[in-house]
Order: structure tokens, then C-alpha cells, then sequence
């Protein structure tokens, strides 16, 4: 017997008939005899809904009455899918954030956990009871209602199965486990059967939508297995562990002796990028400050960043932000630039960055130039460099980026499962 925490996104119960699904499938882990704890997200569009009822009476909302509305959407969902699941014989309690005591800090709209009562649980678990969590939402040391942000059920997914020491926690969505890159730009990615905690945030922070950062970090904290499979498919079950969900699925896991073989596990893209260039500032220091520090206080975040010095003892900066921030931060550069005096701003929000993920660069050589290569064989230009002990990104225009994935992502031989 294994004590699972699954979590269903707004597409798994967007309709009753699926909803019905997702007791069929509880249905059958139970019958497995394992322990099951549910979280569930509004269903699908319903959050939306709530933020645009919100919206024709307040643009900028009331922060606290905001999550107070916004935690309904996923309070609808634990009833429903309490209901079936007692329809089936399968005894089940549902819980919101408040009544589980899932500690938030006070801020709302984007609250972190600090702590989750776990004895409630933990009673109703030895009853035998399934229990059925609100995703998405807590409660603040006043009592007052909050929510983690867009994406949080995956957080209290994950916080949940750390609380009572879960032997997994599987993230149910509409797509099937984390690929090698995007299928729909890259028909031949293959879903990869392991990937590490490290090169999932990697993945997550540089524009796989199939995570949420904070639940990646949550769980490699507190060495929770996360696995990401989809609600679609049939279940499995390994004779040997009936915990994992075997059909399919991407376990995502501490680095292990034979992940090491992989030299790139993944390509990742982001199509939101923008950058800005200052020419011909003064060279001297607190110059990165006296650029970096109003673009930070102006509540714009910043990526990669290049400094170039020329010969006439002035420096050229050049970094990216998100294409939504670049109009904002392009006025406060050419306000920065005035005040510094130098000779030009510049901008560009028709790139994009594409990104290499993977354990094995730790120990192999040679990557950066292969990709460097293979781009310059397409003729693909690249604007910006950066990179870490596991990965290597670089900015090119934005018409490349289906083939600079395409292309890498054959020069690194994805397609094929390494062994």
C-alpha cells in the first residue's frame, strides 16, 4: 500500500463527465489498496470567469475580497468530485485550503506556504476515506482566505505530499509527461521517462509550460517524486508498485548513475523575450547599478545580461526582459540614458530565446561549440549567450526559432531514446 497525492488541472475536470473520469480512476487506485489525497484547480474557465466578474466592478480589485472570490472556483470542484466518488462506494471528504489549515503568509494573491495541518488528514486517511483538497488557496495566521497564484494547485499538490510524506506525487494534465521539446513544434520529441529536480526548474524558469517553478522547487526541497502524467489515459499498475501510474508519465527525481549517459535532456524555448541595449556609457563602476537598479525598482525583471567595453573607455549594455515589460523599461533606459549621457538606447522584441538542459554537461565538453555550429550551419544568428552547469541558452531572432529547435534537436539526437 502506497499513500499517493494526485493532482487534477482545470482541463481533467472541466466538465462533469470528466469529472466522473477522475473518480473512476481514484476509483481504481483505491481498489489497489492504496491511500489517496486529492487536489483539485477550479474547473477549466471558471477562474477566468471569476477574474472578469471581479474586473466589471473593480479593475484593480481588492486584493483580500479578490482571493475570497477566486477560492470559490476550486470549492465547487472538491463537492463534485466528493460526490461521485461516494456514488461509488468510495468514501470521501473534501477539504478547502482553510479547513485543511493550509498556513499562508498574508500575501494575497500570491501567498507561500508556511506550514499544513496534517492530523485531520491523517485521521480521515486511517478511516479510509479519500480526501479531496482545494488546490490553489490557504488561509493567513488572521484567518483571512488567500491564494498562491496562478498555477498554486501544483504547489499545494506537492506541499501536501512533503506534509504527510507521500510516497509520490503525480501531477495529472492534459498532456502526457515532459518532452524532450514542444511536439507541436518538434513532431519527433519523445517523452522522457526520467528527468532530474535541477533540469525540470532549468526547463520550467526557460518556458515549459508543464510545471509550475515553485512546485519543482517545493518538491526538490523535500524530495518529493513528482511525476506528471496524463488524466487521459488508462492507468497501469506495476504488480510491483502499484504506485506508479506505469502507462506513462515523466518521473521527475533526484540525478541518478544512468541519467548521467543523457548530455542533453531537453530544449526549452521562450517567445516572450525582448531586449534593450544602452550604448556608450561611461565605463566606470556603479555604472550596472545606475542601468539595472531603476529598470528593478520600476518592477521589471531582468534575464540575461551582456556588458561590452570599448576602446574609447565607454561600455555598451545589453539585456532581456519579458516582451510585456519592454516598452516600460525601454522609457525608463532612455531616462536612464539622459542622466548618463550616453550615446543611444536601443530595442529588439522580435527575438527569442531557445535553451540546451541537461545533467550530462557537468561532465562532457564540446556542447556549446555543437549547438554554435549547428546554428551557424542554418544561418541562424545569435544575438546573446548564457549559460550554467547544466545549461546553455542563446537569443536569436524570432523567424528561427522552429528551425533552431528542429535542427538542435536533431544534432542532439533526441528523437532516439539514449542508452
Amino acid at each position: 500500500m502506497a499513500l499517493i497525492v494526485q493532482k487534477f488541472g482545470g482541463t481533467s475536470v472541466g466538465t462533469v463527465d470528466r469529472i466522473e473520469n477522475v473518480a473512476e480512476r481514484i476509483k481504481k487506485f483505491r481498489d489497489h489498496g492504496d491511500d489517496i489525497v486529492v487536489v483539485v484547480s477550479a474547473m477549466s474557465g471558471e477562474t477566468n470567469r471569476l477574474v472578469a466578474l471581479a474586473q466589471s466592478i473593480d479593475e484593480k480589485p481588492h486584493a483580500r475580497e479578490y482571493d475570497v472570490l477566486l477560492s470559490t472556483g476550486e470549492q465547487v470542484t472538491i463537492a463534485l468530485l466528493s460526490m461521485a466518488l461516494n456514488k461509488r462506494g468510495v468514501p470521501a471528504r473534501s477539504y478547502t485550503g482553510t479547513q485543511v489549515h493550509i498556513l499562508t503568509d498574508s500575501a494575497h494573491n500570491k501567498a507561500r506556504i508556511l506550514d499544513i495541518e496534517e492530523r485531520n488528514m491523517r485521521n480521515n486517511l486511517n478511516e479510509g476515506k479519500v480526501i479531496v483538497v482545494a488546490g490553489f488557496q490557504g488561509v493567513d495566521e488572521e484567518g483571512n482566505i488567500t491564494t498562491l497564484g496562478r498555477g498554486g494547485s501544483d504547489t499545494t499538490a506537492v506541499a501536501l505530499a512533503a506534509a504527510l510524506k507521500a510516497d509520490e506525487c503525480q501531477i495529472y494534465t492534459d498532456v502526457d509527461g515532459v518532452y524532450t521539446t514542444d511536439p507541436r513544434v518538434v513532431p519527433e520529441a519523445r517523452r522522457l521517462d526520467k528527468i532530474t529536480f535541477e533540469e525540470m526548474l532549468e526547463m520550467a524558469s526557460l518556458g515549459s509550460k508543464v510545471l509550475q517553478i515553485r512546485a519543482v522547487e517545493f518538491a526538490g526541497k523535500y524530495n518529493v517524486p513528482l511525476r506528471v502524467l496524463s488524466s487521459f489515459d488508462e492507468p497501469n499498475f506495476d504488480l510491483d508498485d502499484s504506485s506508479k501510474d506505469s502507462s506513462n508519465g515523466t518521473l521527475i527525481t533526484y540525478e541518478e548513475d544512468d541519467m548521467e549517459q543523457a548530455l542533453i535532456s531537453g530544449i526549452a524555448f521562450n517567445r516572450d523575450e525582448a531586449k534593450l541595449t544602452i550604448l556608450g556609457v561611461p565605463d566606470k563602476p556603479g555604472v550596472a547599478y545606475s542601468i539595472l537598479g531603476p529598470i528593478g525598482d520600476s518592477n521589471v525583471e531582468i534575464d540575461m545580461i551582456i556588458q561590452n567595453i570599448g576602446a574609447d573607455g565607454t561600455t555598451d549594455f545589453t539585456f532581456t526582459v519579458h516582451r510585456n515589460d519592454f516598452e516600460d523599461a525601454k522609457q525608463v533606459l532612455t531616462g536612464v540614458a539622459n542622466d548618463l549621457g550616453a550615446r543611444e538606447v536601443q530595442g529588439d522584441d522580435k527575438i527569442v530565446k531557445i535553451s540546451l538542459v541537461g545533467v550530462g554537461m557537468r561532465s562532457h565538453a564540446g556542447i556549446a561549440s555543437k549547438m554554435f555550429k549547428t546554428l551557424a550551419e542554418e544561418g541562424i544568428n545569435i544575438n546573446m549567450i548564457s549559460t550554467s552547469e547544466i545549461k546553455i541558452s542563446v537569443v536569436v531572432d524570432e523567424k528561427y526559432l522552429e528551425l533552431g529547435v528542429r535542427t538542435l534537436h536533431s544534432a542532439f539526437g533526441l528523437e532516439q531514446k539514449t542508452v
